[in-house]
């Protein structure tokens, strides 16, 4: 039986509001998920951050605190407590659902207190191009987590856990990034800036064997304590690629399950994708970057966008098998660092063409599902309130037809530069077939082959009111509006 892979829900984005209430609205929700379609959920970094309550959990401060301990001026995190994480996780998973956990391994903000240490500042935009002389620097490196006071794990990080800072007390204004003496910036990450090994706050050392027997340390902790089915890797083309493989097998080994890992290696340049595949001998599957900045030039691109090509330079078309597809996520939604906006007239069209197609494995956005106002700065300075609007009725729609009707062998009919469509033909099991067609401009039609004589399809986007039936060699014409997208399948 050819059944279609599963389909993931990034659970959360970046301007939540900070009411600690993410981890139970998760076990709340979880049944329904599941019942949709959704097969697991990636929950976001469930770890204390340094701005507290208020932090999304990228700003890593204490591994360990997953909502225990007073710390950064609160007990919960922005998500909840320790209890409500993994009860959350509990929950989903009676419901069927698999859950990812946010893993963040590049760098450790909100130090305790300041070290003086010997740097060499390197330039941010060359980090092979040194701007001064070694000297004496000061910098917030002495993790002491006083709150937890040693319980879990009673390491304290100091500055030669570390590799560099972009941050001297000693000259604030001075921009940099600051070398220490001894250290070297990791040649197996990403080669924008010369080597992007800094991104921000304190750089872990990966080349530290007490650094990575550390990692491993808490990550046999985490797998136990929570039960977690694998994770979501941060700013992978950020850290030492080498790394990741190793430590997925040491949790593997310590939790006895085969733990799923995806990477985010935010990058439109394809084969730096596939280099850290290389790598990491296709053990870690990576989101689909390129496939996102394709639907966002093809939102703003409107009928001047060839559509024909919106699979090219993507991993769901050149390594299906390690691509998880997306729309949208917390880091490219509006206001944010990566912002690249796909337009809501096209995220339907987007989301059929993550979910009703052969490969891939699609990851559905908690704003584009439940939709999202907020408020926030953008990178101008200025003030914005963004409304998102929900399209959970027809991502509803389509994880039906995606269950019910995508199996079998795929036709693609990708001959027009406005409008494009595909039919799945089913199998023994899951006969029937299914029909989608989009276009970015006027009313588009397709003659396509669903491999049923005489049968008469309806359109589940309720775009389209009429039926279609084939003829008896199972073709028929199908349609959908301008700029829009119909999904049609066997009209019981």
């Amino acid at each position: 039986m050819s059944q279609p892979n599963g389909v993931m829900m990034q659970y959360f984005h970046w301007y939540l509001s900070p009411d600690s209430k993410l981890w139970k609205e998760m076990a709340e929700n979880a049944e329904q998920l599941a019942e949709v379609g959704i097969t697991s959920v990636w929950l976001p970094p469930a770890y204390k951050g340094t701005g507290g309550g208020y932090d999304v959990g990228y700003g890593v401060y204490d591994l360990y605190d997953l909502g225990e301990f007073d710390q950064k001026g609160t007990i919960p995190t922005k998500y909840g407590t320790k209890d409500e994480y993994l009860q959350a996780i509990k929950v989903a998973q009676a419901a069927g659902l698999r859950v990812y956990a946010d893993v963040v391994f590049n760098h450790k903000l909100g130090a305790d207190a300041t070290e003086e240490i010997e740097a060499t500042p390197y330039d941010r935009n060359n980090r092979n191009q040194p701007i001064g002389d070694r000297h004496t620097i000061k910098a917030w490196t002495h993790f002491k987590f006083p709150g937890r006071q040693g319980k879990y794990a009673d390491m304290e990080w100091h500055w030669w856990h570390f590799a560099a800072v972009d941050y001297n007390a000693y000259d604030e204004a001075y921009d940099a990034i600051y070398l220490f003496e001894g250290k070297t910036f990791d040649n197996q990450v990403d080669l924008e800036k010369g080597s992007f090994d800094y991104l921000m706050g304190c750089d872990l050392d990966m080349s530290s064997q007490e650094v990575c027997d550390a990692l491993k340390q808490w990550g046999a902790w985490y797998v136990e304590t929570t039960n977690v089915d694998g994770f979501r890797f941060d700013a992978v083309k950020h850290v030492n690629a080498g790394f990741f493989p190793d430590w997925l097998n040491h949790c593997r080994k310590k939790s006895g399950k085969r733990l799923f890992a995806v990477g985010e290696y935010w990058s439109y340049e394809i084969e730096a994708l596939h280099h850290f595949i290389d790598v990491t001998d296709g053990d870690i599957h990576l989101f689909d970057a390129p496939l996102h900045y394709n639907f966002s030039q093809a939102s703003q691109g409107g009928d001047q966008y060839d559509l024909r090509q919106i699979f090219d330079g993507t991993l769901v078309k050149q390594q299906p098998a390690l691509a998880i597809t997306l729309v949208d996520n917390h880091d490219s939604q509006p206001l944010q660092a990566l912002e690249s906006v796909v337009e809501p007239w096209f995220k339907p069209l987007a989301y059929a063409l993550i979910l009703l197609r052969r490969d891939g494995y699609p990851c559905i956005f908690y704003a584009d599902y439940y939709g999202a106002h907020y408020q926030g700065t953008g990178s101008d300075g200025g003030e914005y309130e963004i409304w998102l609007d929900s399209h959970r009725w027809l991502i509803d729609q389509f994880l039906q037809a995606r269950r019910t009707y995508a199996y079998g062998d795929q036709y693609d009919y990708f001959d027009h530069a406005n409008t494009i469509g595909w039919t799945r033909l089913g199998d023994a099991e899951h006969p029937g077939g299914m029909a989608v067609v989009l276009t970015n401009g006027d009313n588009g039609r397709k003659w396509m082959e669903v491999g049923q004589p005489n049968q008469a399809y309806r359109d589940i986007t309720e775009h389209i009111s009429e039926p279609v039936v084939t003829n008896e060699h199972g073709w028929a014409e199908f349609s959908c509006p301008a700029g829009s997208v119909s999904v049609w399948v066997p009209q019981s």
